[in-house]
């Protein structure tokens, strides 16, 4: 199955700035272990925050993987959110 997380994060961009390696070194596993799809943070006009799409097993193994990143567990995420996504349209679909 496909599922989008969204990320919100804190205003503390110390930390953010601070934990951002440690995040990204936990995302590139699961994006090496061909679970992580796609990532990266939302645009300068947009809240703070990120899109993550995983291809996983079902939603609690993606809620595992939010809990454990580096980000979660510093607090640089205020709120997420998990669901299953069913891509329809577009370029990239093939690859899914």
């Amino acid at each position: 199955m496909i599922v989008a997380v969204t990320y919100r994060y804190t205003d503390d961009v110390a930390t953010r700035d601070a934990v951002r390696a440690e995040h990204r070194d936990f995302l590139r596993g699961l994006a090496d272990a061909g679970s992580l799809l796609l990532s990266g943070p939302f645009g300068a006009d947009a809240p703070a925050g990120a899109l993550l799409v995983f291809r996983a097993d079902d939603e609690a193994q993606v809620r595992g993987w939010v809990d454990a990143d580096p980000f979660s567990v510093r607090g640089v995420v205020a709120s997420s959110t998990v669901a299953e996504w069913d891509p329809v349209l577009g370029s990239l679909l093939p690859a899914l």
